[in-house]
């Protein structure tokens, strides 16, 4: 695996809380598509979970590169860009354990009636950029 670099220490509690992640993925067609997604950090690796039969799955199948939006919901002028790329995506397992982790971190828990076609999206950040007090991003 190749490393990441490291978040910026001002806004990696960002990474840390159950927050929510707006994903921006591209579509076969090139037209951005950007939904709200449940997700875990590792440190290194943001993982997220999705299913086999929805476009999200096709989109980053098709084109690896994508962009995550974590806003605090404390202070909506502050927020973390996480550019990044599919490193893998790989089944979960037949209980869906990784999608119970998920359901359990944001207090959600409820049947998994898909786990058949569940699937875990590793993604390696390859840049962050924060901004605070709505002042311009910086990289790191």
């Amino acid at each position: 695996m190749t490393s990441s670099p490291v978040p910026p220490e001002s806004h990696a509690d960002l990474l840390t809380r159950p927050l929510f992640a707006h994903l921006a993925t591209v579509r076969p067609d090139g037209a951005p598509q950007s939904n709200v997604m449940w997700f875990a950090w590792d440190g290194e690796r943001i993982r997220m979970t999705h299913t086999k039969t929805r476009q999200k799955f096709q989109n980053l199948r098709h084109e690896p590169r994508v962009s995550l939006s974590i806003a605090d919901p404390d202070d909506p002028y502050r927020f973390l860009e996480v550019r990044g790329v599919v490193e893998k995506i790989e089944d979960d397992d037949e209980q869906a354990s990784f999608y119970r982790s998920l359901q359990e971190r944001y207090g959600r828990v409820y049947d998994i009636t898909d786990a058949p076609v569940r699937v875990v999206v590793t993604i390696r950040p390859e840049s962050f950029w924060a901004v605070a007090g709505g002042q311009p991003a910086r990289r790191h």
